[in-house]
């Protein structure tokens, strides 16, 4: 895949989105925007992207915790930012600097159109399904991680300068509310994917991060794209169809359960069960009140003839 090509097809021609004046963006961390405008550049040696890293204390300690993660294996202990570079690859200290910057601005956000609680437990349970998916389709995890934690960067920010249109869509009956995006498009001439993929680019981030985000309304279409199938776009696009607070996805729940048939031996149960426990280890004091693996047991529920119990609900 030429992420380049795709890039430019999507956003190549397409008018600067024009956002509001007033709009408070979330902030990331200095370090990661200039991480990645440094990381692509040959003459940038390990010391000189180390010392990038280092400039920033909390995106430092967060690489290192990562690094001597028992996930990670390894064998001697990563004690700098430049060991981890050197241990992780440069492309893979990209990708969780991103991951670390995003969770970092989100969590000094606010938002007047939803529980900004809810909205964050969600982002990072779209966001570890996407990793958890990877690794059945062959993607890339950690750029799969890291493009789901920025699809919905902006949408707290839109929500406060624009609330009065986004609660028009929340209040739209569920039977006739389109998904999200179609509907900015109407109300704007935008939607907030494109918004995002569009300032990723300025900031320098990868072609294939930029796309994952632009395609992440895509559906499981990209699932049976002989191209798209094995790709970080994909997976993104499969995990943004889990149910969030501002009902992007119309019956995204019931479309999630379609991998099942398009996925050889995947169980998209026993996937929201892993993802629940990796969100109890890394959620960081985040509640969740509607996991995934509770949505799954409430439509499976639903869906049994009366009188009968399916084994995901026969638990407590």
């Amino acid at each position: 895949m030429n992420w380049t090509d795709l890039r430019q097809s999507l956003i190549g021609k397409v008018p600067p989105v024009v956002l509001p004046p007033s709009l408070k963006l979330p902030v990331l961390p200095t370090a990661v925007i200039e991480f990645n405008r440094k990381a692509d550049d040959p003459n940038a040696g390990a010391h000189e992207l180390a010392k990038i890293v280092e400039a920033d204390a909390g995106l430092t300690c967060e690489l290192l915790k990562h690094a001597n993660s028992a996930s990670m294996g390894l064998r001697t202990r990563v004690n700098g930012a430049k060991q981890a570079l050197s241990v992780l690859g440069i492309r893979n200290v990209k990708m969780l600097l991103i991951s670390f910057g995003v969770e970092r601005a989100l969590k000094a956000s606010q938002s007047k159109l939803v529980n900004f609680q809810v909205f964050a437990a969600g982002n990072l349970e779209r966001a570890l399904f996407a990793r958890e998916l990877s690794r059945r389709t062959g993607a890339d995890s950690e750029l799969s991680f890291a493009a789901s934690m920025l699809t919905d960067f902006l949408l707290p920010a839109l929500g406060n300068e624009l609330l009065e249109t986004y609660l028009s869509f929340l209040s739209l009956p569920d039977s006739t509310r389109p998904a999200l995006v179609q509907f900015e498009r109407k109300a704007f001439g935008w939607d907030h994917a494109l918004a995002m993929g569009q300032m990723m680019h300025s900031w320098n981030f990868p072609d294939d991060l930029v796309c994952s985000v632009l395609l992440h309304h895509a559906g499981l279409t990209l699932l049976k794209h002989p191209q798209m199938k094995s790709t970080s776009c994909a997976v993104v696009a499969c995990a943004s169809l889990i149910p969030d607070p501002l009902k992007q996805s119309p019956d995204g729940l019931k479309q999630l359960l379609e991998l099942e048939a398009i996925i050889p031996n995947l169980s998209v149960q026993e996937m929201a069960e892993n993802v629940q426990r990796s969100f109890q280890e890394l959620g960081q004091g985040l509640k969740n009140p509607f996991p995934l693996v509770r949505r799954l047991e409430k439509l499976l529920v639903s869906a049994s003839p009366p009188g009968q119990l399916t084994t995901a609900s026969s638990g407590p």
